[in-house]
This record gives structure tokens, C-alpha cells and sequence, in this order.
């Protein structure tokens, strides 16, 4: 399960990191207005730099949810705040439950089968 999962946030990863650099004003569109539009790509670029890693895992070992965790909790945790404090659209609140939902089934994975070095 660990390894679909993975994969799956992965792909997720991708494409919201791509989509900003390639079309912005799609982006802006769903997410609402931005100022820094060069922050904007930078998260996207590091969204693609995070997706790449966790999919460049080998599928045949036993892989580590750190980053996937860690990833997620800190979307999760920007999603949240900066929407409660009306500085981004609550459309990313919609990604917080993407994110939360990445959390849970990563922690319910690490406790099936092998155990993980990885503890919450």
C-alpha cells in the first residue's frame, strides 16, 4: 500500500508543481489572485523537486514516509493557517484535506506489514 500511496502523492506533487509554471493564469484562476508570482513558481518548483524524489524510490524496497509525511504536514499546515487568516482562497482548504488524507493513510501504511524506522 506504502508504495501506491507514495506514487500517487507523487504524481499530485507533479502536477501542482508544474501547472503554475506552465500556465499561471490557470492557477490564478482556481487559487485566486497573487502579488510574488515569483514565490509562486518557486513552491512549484519545489513541489516538482519533492514529487521527483519520492518517485524516484525504488518500488521493490521498503520505502520511507518521512519526506511524504513531513511534505504533507507542512501543505497542510500553510493551507490552514494562511486560509483562517485570509491571506490565500479557501479553494486551498480543499488541498488541506488532500493533504491530511496523504498523512493518515502514510501513517496507517507504516503500520501494516514491516514496521517502519519512521514513528509518529
Amino acid at each position: 500500500m506504502m508504495n501506491k500511496l507514495l506514487r500517487l502523492q507523487g504524481v499530485f506533487y507533479l502536477f501542482t508543481g508544474v501547472w503554475p509554471i506552465i500556465h499561471i493564469q490557470s492557477f490564478m484562476w482556481v487559487t485566486g489572485p497573487k502579488i510574488d508570482i515569483w514565490l509562486v513558481k518557486m513552491v512549484g518548483l519545489l513541489s516538482i523537486a519533492i514529487s521527483l524524489s519520492i518517485l524516484s524510490q525504488p518500488a521493490h524496497k521498503q520505502r520511507s514516509p518521512v519526506l511524504s509525511i513531513s511534505t504533507a504536514i507542512s501543505f497542510l499546515a500553510i493551507d490552514v493557517y494562511y486560509t483562517t487568516v485570509g491571506t490565500i482562497s479557501k479553494i486551498y482548504l480543499a488541498d488541506a484535506v488532500i493533504q491530511l488524507i496523504f498523512i493518515i493513510l502514510a501513517c496507517l501504511a507504516t503500520d501494516k506489514g514491516k514496521k517502519s524506522k519512521f514513528q509518529l
